[in-house]
């Protein structure tokens, strides 16, 4: 983007920036394929009258939103099936647009054809058979159906077993009889169920010969192919509005007696023959494989969040001035505050950290994928224990980190032209959809009490868990010295411990007489604490492992930037969960200090570069659509200009003046 009328405080910030941003744009992006790949995309999509908005949508309606929000989908979709027929539309492609920051540029409020390809299609492809592949997808690919995942329910969500929806087998007619039994079997929130799906692979509750068999999922058609109008026995709709996004037209779904075919039951991994027999899969986890897909996408997606709220507040951090340091002195930049760096430079920091624990945890799920394929199900618990803590942790963090960053602009952030509630919206929405967070960490923790319990009996661990092998020989933690290294040791003794206790916990219910399961209920704060220093212990590993290796294949002078954030991050993290430090590792109140010091020390050798590190996510100003982040920094300008494109302004007196208002004042005359 040129510096064109650049606000001055803010091109000073780019001049005497110590590293060149374009160096890091292509680190960030993935290479320099993908970075030319992601501009190529950004031109297509952003430039094109037909995708951009007159009108901001927050003066929509829902239903005009809506309507608004499918025509740009129906166009984005044109662009994927001339992108596929020419070869071009790679998993990157895919990503951006669907669950990536161009996606949100164009759709502010989620994209009603999402969950077609997110969940719809990946579906079919991981528990299809390969006739059923052939069958659904040809169709799928070129939209000539429009699908949707319909598992969740009105009265359950994340536990599965809870599920209310029903399919019997009906040996006569080889045919399944679908039906919500109750308002609380149907299902809910599903993306694109309300108006735009004509299918939709329905999760439900298997009885074949009168006996349950477990869960299974369906392809049910939902609507007329020609008048959409929805098939006999279905009752379906819209849910209404949200906290955020609005454009996803989730819905609601009811079945009564709806029949589908014998082979609409997806079957790679599980199957019904034609007199009612079962076959079990050979392992039932299997068909948990989609929303473990979908969990490592969204970690990444957390990054994404992160970056913009950072940026935003950045940048209006450069160009806002208030509050004097030395009376004498003019107004400083508020960037100069260190209370203001506290607020916006971590969030900076966790979303290059989160970035890149993110593109290792989709690198990990590809292997253990092809693995799994082969029949080899040995890593599968260590990946699902993985991606259900990240996604809690990473989701949480990003929310609180947007939040954060919406604070420190002030009263301009609180308006929708800051885009902060847009962005807020879309990233705590994560910390419910695909697995709840509390729940996450309490599978993530049934993991770890295992394998805690196998350390103990002297097994050697998968790699990701193999500090607590350590942890179990080692009663106490020894030369603490402040180093990044012996941050993320400590941070594995601590997690160890935590776990520990976790499971001297259970195993002391257990004595008690209590069951496993309500053993680990009365454990709960201890299990999801425990989850959760492993999952951060996770990223400070990461961190410390993948940051340094960066730092030894760029510039000098990006490598110091990247070392900086590494230190912040790691340093940063420690002080939030000083007490778990102080409980299990012997620090003293100078330990402590010291790691406060190096803290503010941290955001001031940052400072210099904090606006062209923001600058490096290369984050276009549609998809920031921010007046106060924007790459000119002519703050004022912007928000006074938004103001402009308010309907109310469109007119001097308002109708509701004469209507309402002048009455009541010369009522008492």
């Amino acid at each position: 983007m040129p510096a064109k009328e650049v606000n001055p405080d803010l091109q000073k910030e780019r001049n005497t920036a110590t590293f060149n941003p374009r160096e890091f744009s292509v680190l960030w992006a993935g290479g320099e394929d993908r970075f030319q790949e992601k501009k190529t995309l950004e031109k297509l999509f952003l430039e094109d009258p037909a995708l951009q908005d007159d009108l901001p949508i927050s003066y929509l309606s829902h239903k005009e939103l809506y309507e608004h929000s499918l025509r740009k989908a129906c166009i984005i979709g044109e662009k994927i099936r001339k992108l596929r027929a020419d070869g071009e539309d790679g998993v990157d492609t895919y990503n951006a647009l669907l669950g990536g920051s161009l996606g949100a540029a164009i759709l502010k409020e989620g994209n009603p054809l999402a969950l077609h390809y997110v969940m719809f299609v990946p579906t079919i492809m991981g528990q299809g058979t390969m006739d059923q592949q052939v069958e659904w997808l040809s169709k799928a690919w070129d939209c000539e159906i429009i699908g949707t995942y319909a598992q969740t329910e009105l009265g359950h969500g994340t536990f599965l077993r809870g599920l209310e929806t029903r399919a019997d087998y009906d040996a006569k007619t080889q045919e399944f009889v679908i039906n919500t039994p109750s308002l609380s079997a149907y299902k809910w929130w599903p993306g694109g169920l309300g108006h735009t799906a004509n299918h939709a692979v329905v999760v439900a509750q298997l009885y074949t010969k009168g006996e349950f068999r477990g869960l299974a999922p369906f392809i049910v058609q939902l609507r007329d192919s020609d008048t959409h109008n929805p098939m006999p026995g279905i009752d379906i709709g819209d849910i209404g509005t949200k906290l955020g996004m609005k454009g996803v037209n989730n819905g609601y779904l009811g079945l009564k007696n709806v029949r589908v075919p014998l082979n609409n039951m997806l079957m790679k991994n599980q199957q019904v023959l034609p007199d009612g027999t079962y076959v079990a899969p050979k392992n039932s986890v299997l068909t948990y494989g989609t929303m473990m897909f979908v969990r490592c996408a969204l970690i990444r997606d957390t990054a994404q969040s992160l970056a913009k709220a950072s940026t935003i507040a950045t940048r209006y951090s450069a160009v806002r001035r208030q509050s004097p340091i030395d009376p004498n002195q003019p107004e400083p930049q508020i960037m100069d505050h260190t209370t203001q760096q506290l607020k916006v430079f971590p969030q900076i920091a966790k979303a290059i950290v989160f970035k890149t624990t993110g593109d290792g945890i989709w690198n990990m799920y590809n292997v253990i994928s092809g693995e799994i394929e082969q029949g080899n199900l040995d890593r599968l618990p260590e990946m699902h224990a993985l991606s259900c803590c990240l996604k809690a942790i990473c989701s949480a963090d990003a929310t609180a980190g947007v939040e954060t960053c919406r604070l420190s602009c002030g009263g301009h952030g609180y308006m929708d032209c800051s885009n902060f509630p847009t962005i807020y919206g879309m990233s705590t929405a994560v910390c419910t959809y695909e697995g709840e967070n509390t729940v996450m960490l309490l599978q993530t923790a049934r993991y770890l009490v295992k394998v805690y319990g196998q350390a103990l009996n002297g097994e050697k661990l998968v790699p990701t868990v193999s500090y607590i092998n350590d942890a179990v020989n080692q009663k106490k933690f020894v030369n603490f010295d402040g180093s990044l290294e012996s941050i993320v040791k400590a941070f594995q003794f601590v997690a160890a411990n935590k776990t520990r206790i976790a499971y001297e916990q259970i195993e002391l219910r257990r004595k008690q007489g209590h069951g496993t399961e309500v053993a680990a209920n009365l454990c709960g704060t201890f299990l999801t604490a425990a989850a959760d220093l492993h999952g951060r212990a996770f990223l400070a590993q990461t961190a410390y492992t993948e940051l340094l290796a960066l730092s030894r294949n760029v510039s000098p002078a990006l490598a110091d930037v990247l070392k900086v954030v590494l230190e912040l991050y790691l340093v940063e993290a420690c002080l939030n969960r000083i007490g778990d430090f102080l409980r299990f590792i012997d620090l003293t109140d100078h330990d402590v200090t010291q790691l406060e010091v190096r803290l503010e020390n941290c955001l001031k050798r940052l400072r210099p570069n904090a606006v062209t590190l923001v600058d490096s996510f290369d984050l276009h100003d549609r998809v920031l659509d921010s007046a106060l982040g924007a790459y000119d920094g002519n703050v004022y300008e912007h928000i006074f200009e938004s103001t402009k494109k308010n309907p109310l302004n469109k007119e001097p007196v308002n109708g509701a003046f004469h209507k309402y208002l002048k009455p009541f004042m010369k009522a008492h005359l």
